[in-house]
């Protein structure tokens, strides 16, 4: 039988993949909780049409954030941290500092999308973070951390 996932399944397949299963994994299984629907021909044409449009979004998307990528290529973060009077930070810098630098810079970055190349920045330096804007579109940053 063949059915359209509404999710993606482990070993079987991805949201929006037509798949052919045995009709009882199917009627038993699949449409009941919700994970898969006939496909039909009508249903196939939807999905194709969906497919088409959400295409077309993405693209409107990726262009969208690769115009901020441009704009954030290049910035230097200042971040100011207590230290200690041998450069030691107390504490830690975080991507909440980071995200709250860009913010102050007119960039709205979640925290979650920023990831530090060293695992806990502890002293006063020069140090990168990569930004996840887009599934696709990244961006990397310097950033200085400086006794307060």
């Amino acid at each position: 039988m063949e059915i359209i996932l509404k999710q993606d399944i482990n070993n079987l397949g991805s949201k929006d993949d037509v798949v052919v299963v045995k009709n009882g994994y199917a009627r038993n299984f699949l449409i009941p909780k919700g994970y898969a629907m006939m496909a039909t021909p009508s249903a196939k044409k939807v999905l194709a049409e969906n497919i088409r449009q959400r295409a077309h979004k993405e693209a409107k998307i990726k262009a969208e954030t690769e115009k901020v990528a441009a704009k954030m290529n290049g910035l230097k973060l200042i971040i100011g941290a207590k230290t200690s009077s041998t450069g030691k930070i107390f504490g830690s810098v975080n991507t909440i500092q980071i995200a709250e630098a860009l913010q102050a810079k007119g960039f709205e970055i979640d925290r979650k999308n920023i990831r530090l190349q060293e695992e806990q920045i502890k002293e006063v330096g020069t140090y990168k973070a990569k930004i996840r804007l887009h599934k696709d579109v990244h961006v990397e940053i310097d950033f200085d951390v400086i006794s307060e």
